[in-house]
């Protein structure tokens, strides 16, 4: 399994590989759909870029308080291991949330209508999501647990995972479920006006990331109590879909979502 691919001479990382090509991908679906409904595709490429940035960001932040007992905070004035841990280690719960966040601030700085864009893009979120679990598949990062059933993948010397343990491809089950709620937000946003796709969103990928973590086996994800770091912040992001839903549901949100179109 190669974590590298040989391109002109210049070995890039497969994982990043893969990130850049669900981004390219998202984009070029985007542009047919900012094209059929008449939206702005410079407010989009604007708050994609902020989504792009806060999720780095947030990314990094929530993967340095989950781990910030393995890091030698001694040393991270060194400009080698500075960049180390700049290059590695990103949680996707603190990149959800940091790109949504700054995308809405974005919107208030630059007078577009984020939220309508969100509503309306964000089955992008877990198209390039997928992408990105099968880099850490073929990183051998986020891997599963010791598994010795069907489908049972063993990791060579030089990945992330442990190397000749059967272990259970949760990377590419997490990819083959975002697929599925992608296709499934983009149902919803033809049937419904793009009413409830933040809300399917985050209730859909938080019950998966819920009970995928449980097939987990990577320690670089912290816990608290009984719970892994990414199930805490599944339950919280489970009651807000749902108090989002509800709210929608009543009739407040309605009218302006509609007018936002």
């Amino acid at each position: 399994m190669c974590l590298f691919v040989d391109i002109l001479g210049r070995k890039i990382p497969t994982y990043g590989l893969l990130i850049a090509a669900g981004v390219i991908l998202a984009n070029l679906i985007a542009l047919y759909f900012i094209k059929k409904n008449q939206h702005d595709v410079w407010d989009f490429f604007t708050i994609e870029a902020y989504v792009l940035l806060g999720a780095f960001v947030g990314a990094k932040l929530l993967y340095l308080l989950v781990s910030w007992q393995t890091i030698d905070w001694t040393r991270i004035l060194e400009l080698e291991y500075f960049n180390q841990i700049m290059q590695g280690g990103f949680v996707f719960y603190g990149g959800m949330i940091g790109g949504l966040l700054l995308a809405l601030g974005a919107g208030r700085w630059h007078r577009i209508n984020a939220a309508m864009y969100i509503r309306h893009y964000i089955f992008l979120i877990p198209f390039c999501h997928g992408f990105g679990r099968i880099g850490c598949f073929l990183a051998g990062c986020c891997y599963g647990r010791p598994y010795t059933g069907v489908g049972s993948v063993v990791f060579p010397e030089g990945s992330l995972a442990p190397s000749g343990v059967p272990l259970f491809p949760v990377q590419l089950l997490e990819a083959v479920i975002l697929l599925g709620i992608s296709i499934l937000l983009l149902w919803v946003r033809g049937k419904k006006d793009a009413l409830y796709t933040l809300e399917v969103y985050l209730g859909l990928y938080g019950a998966a990331r819920f009970g995928l973590e449980y097939l987990r086996y990577d320690e670089a994800r912290g816990a608290f109590l009984f719970l892994s770091t990414s199930q805490w912040i599944s339950v919280m992001i489970v009651l807000a879909a749902a108090v989002l839903a509800i709210y929608h549901y009543r009739g407040y949100g309605r009218q302006k979502v509609n007018n936002d179109r």
